[in-house]
């Protein structure tokens, strides 16, 4: 009677280890997917191959690559503050005769 007992329980922890692997590999895959599509939208719109998003799919170093991709390649925006002057882009001067802007103050200099 008690290999029985202990036969129902083995089937049991089996079955409750199975389902939890069945589960976290769905959170697993749902989260790589996320991820690729992630990356495939930033590297759109930096103006890269969106493709470069697969890298995701590399196990533990995808994302990092990405990510080292990202932080030292050429954005376009850097292309059009070149194109612009160089500089970052000014704000525009507000016009003569305007109320000072808040927390200046209103005392004559």
């Amino acid at each position: 009677m008690n290999s029985a007992s202990d036969s129902a329980t083995n089937a049991a922890a089996a079955g409750i280890f199975g389902g939890m692997m069945l589960f976290i590999i769905v959170i697993v895959c749902a989260l790589t997917i996320f991820f690729v599509w992630l990356f495939w939208r930033v590297f759109t719109k930096t103006g890269m191959n969106g493709a470069l998003g697969l890298l995701c799919l590399v196990p533990s170093i995808g994302p990092l690559v990405c990510l080292l991709i990202l932080a030292f390649s050429r954005w376009p925006i850097e292309d059009a503050l070149l194109a612009h002057g160089g500089g970052l882009l000014s704000p525009p001067e507000p016009p003569a005769g305007s109320a000072p802007p808040p927390g200046t103050s209103v005392m004559p200099t």
